[in-house]
């Protein structure tokens, strides 16, 4: 789908590039050529209005073999990345833009490059990658950055101080909850373990080991780290 916005979205497709090195995979495809920032068109496609509120969903749809994917990012969000760009300055300013941006790229990449290996994935292990993912992600630009925000900070900012959409029903909310929790756990095990004292290959390899794991392994790697 034919991005719906005349701004540069690069920054996307550096987030799909920096996942991508990071996690040494292959999505297959260039987020890019599947974005829409059609609001209208997102809920009629899908039906969620806290997707669409929450301006960030990943339209799914399969057909036999065929898997056609769509991200919805709101102009808004586009707008202010486009203005306050996260690659040349993360911070308060833009974290939020940011974190809505990452999850789509996320969600995106992920479910491609399982479909690409004939594996399903289930929604709360794309909540959960996504919220791995904001965490790994801000810190390797705030790291290369050399930023007053740190990633004590960014557990803070990323796993306590959360809301949830009122339009969330149950299972949603309940789904967005673990993922949060899960996640948490995880990003303390791995800041307490590589980045009080950096040792950035060994973190890549538990991150690439991690991404690979179907969900209820996950899980399980989660409570045996924590």
């Amino acid at each position: 789908m034919a991005p719906a916005t005349e701004r540069d979205p690069a920054p996307l497709r550096h987030l799909q590039q920096r996942l991508q090195q990071i996690y040494e995979i292959e999505a297959g495809a260039d987020v890019i050529d599947h974005l829409t920032t059609d609001g209208a068109l997102a809920h009629a496609l899908s039906g969620d209005a806290a997707g669409v509120r929450a301006g960030e969903q990943l339209l799914v749809r399969q057909d036999g073999e065929w898997l056609e994917l769509s991200l919805y990012l709101a102009e808004a969000v586009i707008e202010h990345l486009g203005n306050h760009d996260p690659i040349e300055s993360l911070h308060a300013g833009n974290l939020a833009e940011f974190c809505t941006a990452l999850e789509g790229v996320s969600h995106f990449v992920c479910v491609a490059w399982n479909a690409r290996h004939d594996r399903s994935v289930s929604l709360l292990e794309l909540e959960l990658q996504a919220e791995v993912d904001k965490f790994i992600v801000a810190a390797h630009l705030l790291g290369d950055q050399n930023a007053g925000l740190h990633d004590r900070d960014l557990l803070a900012s990323l796993f306590r101080e959360v809301s949830f959409l009122p339009e969330l029903d149950d299972e949603q909310r309940r789904r967005y909850w673990w993922a949060n929790r899960y996640a948490q756990q995880y990003c303390q095990h791995l800041q307490q373990r590589f980045m009080h004292a950096p040792r950035p290959r060994r973190m890549l390899n538990e991150l690439r080991r991690f991404y690979r794991l179907p969900r209820e392994a996950k899980i399980r790697r989660i409570h045996a780290a924590s």
